[in-house]
């Protein structure tokens, strides 16, 4: 069976955690961010986890995880 190609933008924003989940970053933190309050930039801070129903299309990208 040859060798699968990971995608490299999915590889650049998806982490695979040892319990076998995905981790991912924010989006919507990148400009216009005068009209944006505090609070809501401050919760887009860090991570978060990819959800369940979307593990399976992460892991067909990322084949060595």
């Amino acid at each position: 069976m040859p060798k699968l190609k990971t995608n490299r933008a999915a590889a650049k924003r998806f982490r695979a955690t040892a319990s076998g989940k995905y981790k991912r970053g924010n989006s919507h933190k990148r400009h216009i961010l005068t009209k944006k309050s505090s609070k809501r930039k401050r919760q887009l801070r860090g991570g978060d986890m990819v959800v369940a129903q979307d593990h399976g299309r992460v892991k067909q990208m990322l084949p060595w995880s």
